[in-house]
C-alpha cells in the first residue's frame, strides 16, 4: 500500500464483538405478535434457539410472546449485552439514554425517522449519539434492519426474508447500508446455498460504520470472506482501515457501490442520509486495497462463493478444458476483456495430446472434444495435463450438459475428483448443467459449478485480483516535503508554479512580466518562439477570454502581444487583479499530459493523471489513486491509462520520459497533502511529457483554495 489509513483501534473492535455475539439482548418495544416489528426478532431468536438470554420491555404486558416481560429499562434484572430498539423516534431517544445509563454494550435501533427524514430527525439523532458516547455504549442505526448472527442464533433484525427460509450457515459475512437490499441479498444467498456467518444492515450510521463492521467480520474467527452492499462512504478513514486489515488477514472483500449516476446518488443521500463521493475515485480506493468491485448482484455473490474455497493465484492465468469449441471462444473473450490471461500450451504438452486426440485442439482452450463420451479417461488426462503441463494458476472445465447426465456425472466426476485430490492447491472450476443434488455433489468434491461459463470467468479473474492483493509487493516510500503555506487567497498562474517548484514539480521555463519591456527581455532570454498569457488572479481560465498567444515569434510581436492581452483582459474582466503577462518558453515534441489533485470528501486529496488537451475532454482517459505515493504507483498509474501507448512511442514517435514524469506525479501527490486541507483542486493542464531524457513540465497551473480551517 502506498499510504496506510489509520488502524481501527482495539477498544472499538471489542464492543463490536459484544453486538455480534450478546450473551443477554432486551427488545424495547416488544410485542406479542410475532409479525410485527417488535415481535420479529424476540420470533427468531426463540426459533433459531438463541444461546443467550433475551428480556422483552413493554410496559403494557407482563409477558410477551411466552417470555417475562419487564415494564422499563430499569426494571430489567442485568444490564443487556445488546438492546433491540423497536419503538417510536419520540420515545427511541429516552429508551437510548435509559439503556446507556444502565451500562448497555450496543444498542440496535430498528426506529425511523431521524437524519434521513427531516432536519428535526437529525437533530433527535445527535442527541442519542451523545447519550450512547458518553457511557461508551455502540449504536447501530438508526434506521436499521439490524443483524444476524448465525452461529449462536442472534437474529437482532425483522427483516421478513427469513420466512422463506432461516440463512444456512457457513463463513461469508454480509454488510448491508440498505436494510431492505440486505435482505434481498440474504434471500438470494439461502437459494444459492451460501453458507453465512453474519449479516449487518447499518442503515444511517449515526455511531456504527460500514468500515467498523467490515473491521468486525475482519475480526470474527468464523468468517471468511465479506460481501458489501454499499451506497456511500461515512467515515472514509476507518474504512480505508478497515479494508487493510482485511488484506493483511487474507479476506477478500468483494463490494457492489451503487449510486454511479446523479439519480442514483441523490437516492443514496436521501436513504441513508450518507455521501456518495465521486465514483471513479470510490473504485480506485478499492482497487488500491485489494477489493473486487461487483457489478451486480449475482457477480458479488458468484465471487463470494468460489472465495469461500481460499484459493487466490497472484499473478493468475486461467488454462481451460472444454467439449466445446464455442465455449473455448466464449470464454476466451470473456477472459481478455477482464484481463485474465490465457497462454497457450507449452509445443511439448500439444503435442502429447494430439497423440492421444489427433483432432483435439491442445492450444488452450484445450478441446478434448465429445470422444471423451467413449473414453471418459480423456477428460482427467487432458485436465491433468491442463494442470501439471500448462501451469494455469486457474482450471475452468466447461463439460455442459453432459456433466450433468446420469450416464455421464458418475463417471466424468470421478476422474475430475482424481485430478482435484493430485492439485489441492489449484483453483478448480466447473461449467455444467445438472440437478441441484448433482452439483452439490460436485461441490463437495471441492469443485466450484457455474452454469454460465462467462460468470465463472469473472470469479475467477476476481481470485487473482485478491491474490495480486494479499502478495503486497513493497512500494517505494512517498516523498517527505515539508508543510505548504497557501496563500491567503486563490493565486496567480506564477504564484501557484511558485509553490509547486518548492515541492519538486517544475514548469516550463517562463517569467512574470510587468511591461512591454520586460516582456520582450524575458522572450529574449527564453528564445523564440514564446508563448504570452495574461497573468491574474482573478482569470484562472485564460483561454476563454483570449487570454493566451501561442507562438510569438519576435520582439515586436511580443509588445504587441502584450498590449493586446491587457487589453482583453480588462474588457472582458472589468476590476480584475491584473499582475501583467506571463512569457514562457514554447515546448516543442512530447505529449501533453494532464494531472490534477481533487480534496475528496470521503477519501481526502486525490491524484488524477490521464493525456491532455482534447482527449482528456472527448475520451476521459484518466486514473486516480489517493495521495501521497511514490514513483512506482505513480508510473504504474501512467501506463495504466488506455492511450499509455501513445506515451510509449505509438506508430514511430518516440517514448516520453515516464521516469520524469512519475517523479513529478509522486511529487505533485505529496504536494496535494503537505497543503493541507484548504487545497481544493490543483490543474495541471497541459503537462509537457518530453523524450526520454528530457524530462516532464508543467505549463498552466491552476490551484483552488478554500477558506480557512
Amino acid at each position: 500500500m502506498s499510504a496506510n489509513p489509520a488502524s481501527a483501534s482495539s477498544d472499538t473492535c471489542t464492543g463490536l464483538q459484544r453486538l455480534l455475539s450478546p450473551r443477554a439482548v432486551a427488545v424495547i418495544g416488544a410485542s406479542d405478535d410475532p409479525l410485527r416489528i417488535g415481535g420479529r426478532p424476540l420470533d427468531y431468536m426463540r426459533s433459531q434457539g438463541f444461546e443467550g438470554r433475551i428480556y422483552p420491555v413493554n410496559p403494557a404486558r407482563s409477558s410477551v410472546q411466552g417470555l417475562p416481560a419487564f415494564a422499563s429499562v430499569h426494571d430489567l434484572p442485568e444490564a443487556p449485552d445488546v438492546a433491540i430498539v423497536a419503538v417510536q423516534a419520540k420515545l427511541a431517544v429516552g429508551a437510548i439514554e435509559d439503556l446507556a445509563a444502565r451500562g448497555t454494550g450496543a444498542a440496535i435501533v430498528f426506529t425511523a425517522g431521524f437524519a434521513e427524514a427531516d432536519p428535526q430527525g437529525a437533530v433527535l439523532q445527535q442527541r442519542m449519539v451523545e447519550a450512547s458516547r458518553r457511557s461508551g455504549m455502540r449504536l447501530l442505526g438508526p434506521n436499521s434492519l439490524g443483524l444476524i448472527n448465525t452461529r449462536n442464533g442472534f437474529y437482532g433484525t425483522f427483516v421478513s426474508s427469513v420466512e422463506m427460509g432461516f440463512p444456512y450457515q457457513g463463513r461469508v459475512a454480509i454488510a448491508s447500508q440498505s436494510g431492505a437490499y440486505g435482505g434481498h441479498i440474504l434471500c438470494i444467498a439461502r437459494q444459492r446455498r451460501i453458507g453465512l456467518s453474519s449479516v449487518v444492515m447499518t442503515g444511517n450510521e449515526a455511531d456504527v460504520s460500514l468500515g467498523d463492521v467490515i473491521q468486525m467480520m475482519v475480526d470474527d474467527p468464523d468468517t471468511d470472506v465479506i460481501a458489501v452492499y454499499s451506497e456511500g462512504i461515512r467515515d472514509g478513514q476507518r474504512f480505508m482501515a478497515a479494508l487493510e486489515a482485511a488484506r493483511l488477514a487474507r479476506k477478500p472483500v468483494v463490494m457492489m457501490k451503487v449510486g454511479t449516476s446523479v439519480v442514483g446518488s441523490a437516492a443514496a443521500q436521501s436513504h441513508t442520509a450518507s455521501i456518495a463521493g465521486d465514483d471513479a475515485i470510490t473504485s480506485a480506493v478499492l482497487k488500491e486495497f485489494g477489493v473486487v468491485r461487483a457489478t451486480s448482484t449475482e457477480h458479488m455473490l458468484d465471487v463470494a462463493r468460489l472465495a469461500t474455497r481460499r484459493i487466490y493465484p497472484a499473478n493468475n492465468t486461467l488454462g481451460m478444458i472444454t467439449v466445446s469449441g464455442g465455449a473455448g471462444v466464449l470464454v476466451s473473450d470473456a477472459a481478455e476483456t477482464l484481463g485474465l490471461p490465457m497462454p497457450e500450451m507449452p509445443e511439448a504438452a500439444q503435442v502429447k495430446l494430439k497423440a492421444l486426440l489427433p483432432f483435439a485442439s491442445p492450444r488452450n482452450p484445450v478441446d478434448c472434444t465429445a470422444q471423451f463420451l467413449n473414453d471418459m479417461s480423456l477428460a482427467g488426462t487432458f485436465t491433468n495435463a491442463v494442470i501439471e503441463e500448462g501451469g494455469y494458476g486457474s482450471v475452468l472445465g466447461f463439460f455442459t450438459y453432459t456433466g450433468g447426465a446420469p450416464s455421464i456425472a458418475p463417471r466424468l466426476r470421478a476422474q475430475l475428483k482424481a485430478v482435484r485430490e493430485r492439485h489441492p492447491e489449484r483453483l478448480f472450476v466447473l461449467s455444467l448443467l445438472a440437478d441441484p443434488e448433482r452439483m452439490a455433489e460436485y461441490e463437495d468434491d471441492g469443485l466450484t459449478v457455474f452454469e454460465d461459463p462467462s460468470r465463472a470467468v469473472a470469479a475467477i479473474a476476481a481470485m487473482g485480483r485478491f491474490g495480486d492483493a494479499f502478495a503486497g509487493k513493497p512500494r517505494l516510500p512517498a516523498p517527505q516535503i515539508a508543510p505548504v503555506k497557501l496563500p491567503p487567497t486563490t493565486p496567480s498562474e506564477a504564484q501557484a508554479k511558485q509553490l509547486l517548484a518548492q515541492a519538486g514539480v517544475p514548469s516550463v521555463p517562463e517569467r512574470a512580466c510587468e511591461t512591454a519591456d520586460d516582456a520582450v527581455a524575458a522572450a529574449n532570454a527564453l528564445g523564440y518562439p514564446v508563448v504570452m498569457k495574461i497573468l491574474s488572479p482573478d482569470i484562472l481560465h485564460k483561454s476563454e477570454i483570449g487570454g493566451v498567444l501561442l507562438n510569438v515569434a519576435d520582439a515586436a510581436g511580443v509588445r504587441e502581444g502584450f498590449a493586446l492581452l491587457m487589453a482583453r483582459a480588462r474588457a472582458a474582466v472589468p476590476g480584475a487583479r491584473i499582475e501583467g503577462v506571463l512569457v514562457a518558453r514554447q515546448m516543442a515534441g512530447g505529449v501533453e499530459c494532464i494531472m490534477g489533485i481533487h480534496r475528496d470528501p470521503v477519501f481526502g486529496p486525490v491524484a488524477m493523471f490521464g493525456l491532455g488537451g482534447i482527449f482528456v475532454e472527448v475520451l476521459k482517459d484518466v486514473v486516480f489513486h489517493r495521495c501521497p505515493f511514490g514513483p512506482d504507483v505513480a508510473q504504474e498509474m501512467i501506463l495504466g491509462i488506455r492511450s499509455a501507448a501513445i506515451l510509449q512511442g505509438a506508430r514511430g514517435t518516440p517514448p516520453v520520459d515516464i521516469a520524469a514524469l512519475a517523479h513529478m506525479l509522486s511529487q505533485f501527490s505529496a504536494f496535494a497533502v503537505a497543503a493541507g486541507p484548504r487545497l481544493q483542486a490543483v490543474d495541471l493542464n497541459p503537462v509537457f511529457a518530453l523524450p526520454v531524457g528530457q524530462g516532464a513540465y508543467a505549463a498552466d497551473a491552476v490551484l483552488d483554495i478554500g477558506d480557512a480551517v
